[in-house]
């Protein structure tokens, strides 16, 4: 290995960082980088996490792991995820405060009765949930049909989005997307919390999420199905795998699951007819 490089002025270091050169939801940090050619010491940064409260008519709703990115869309998007509410015309008022550890909603109507079970998921970033996934719910009602170029090309926009993630990884990211283009997208150290920012951006933006599509850098686990009925989407895409609880949800909601698209195919777990593919018959319950 090379010599290592003297060390920089921490101070300067922090200056620097602060004042344009580092994403936001980031934090400075100067570390080692070691390889086979050098070891260096290097100007960079690691991932914010906080922790979050959610207060609804001032009482206390939940406290999640998150990034300090889109809050208010965080806080919107969880609400109608899990049922709260059902349209931005239900919101009086959203706001964060400064110091970024909490996010008050007040609600148009005066009555509010929290749940009194939160259900803890496998999401990372202290996942929860306030629905019962375990609940009988109808199968999507649409003829959506989309290719798979079309799925090939909208994980080229997910890379293209995820921007903190290039400049500290550490951070996953999701967008919502049509056939065209992506509509909106989200990053946070909870692959679930991006979900929840997506439904509230559409909220913030009157975006309808029925029949459009759903791409996460991240596992697709029980809970994001749940959020994805939600929102309507028949088509969650990611660059990794799905979990069996979302894949056995997937098929109940008519849900097509495409997992580790990349490098110009994927795996097509369910409802492959969205995909414009024949129906199979599993090898096993």
């Amino acid at each position: 290995m090379k010599s290592a490089k003297a060390p920089a002025d921490l101070a300067t270091v922090v200056k620097k960082l602060r004042t344009g050169n580092m994403e936001s939801g980031a934090v400075p940090y100067t570390y080692w980088t070691v390889d086979l050619e050098k070891t260096e010491l290097t100007e960079g940064g690691v991932i914010e996490e906080s922790l979050v409260s959610i207060f609804v008519n001032g009482q206390e709703l939940a406290t999640v792991m998150c990034s300090p990115l889109d809050q208010e869309a965080l806080a919107l998007g969880f609400l109608y995820n899990e049922g709260v509410i059902e349209s931005l015309a239900e919101i009086r008022l959203v706001q964060a405060n400064v110091t970024g550890t909490a996010v008050d909603i007040f609600l148009n109507r005066a009555e509010f009765n929290p749940p009194r079970r939160m259900i803890l998921t496998s999401g990372c970033g202290g996942g929860i949930s306030l629905q019962d996934l375990t609940a009988i719910h109808p199968s999507l009602a649409t003829d959506f049909v989309i290719t798979p170029d079309a799925i090939l090309q909208r994980m080229g926009d997910l890379q293209g989005a995820a921007q903190l993630y290039n400049a500290v990884r550490g951070v996953h990211t999701s967008i919502l997307a049509n056939e065209t283009g992506m509509l909106v997208s989200a990053e946070d150290v909870g692959r679930h919390n991006t979900i929840d920012k997506i439904a509230g951006k559409a909220l913030q933006a009157g975006i309808d999420t029925r029949d459009c599509l759903l791409l996460t850098s991240g596992r697709i686990s029980s809970e994001m199905l749940g959020k994805a009925r939600r929102m309507g989407v028949p088509l969650v895409a990611s660059r990794t795998a799905p979990t069996s609880i979302s894949v056995q949800l997937a098929t109940a909601w008519g849900i097509c699951i495409a997992g580790y698209v990349r490098r110009g195919g994927m795996r097509v777990y369910t409802h492959p007819e969205r995909l414009g593919l024949p129906e199979v018959t599993p090898i096993s319950a």
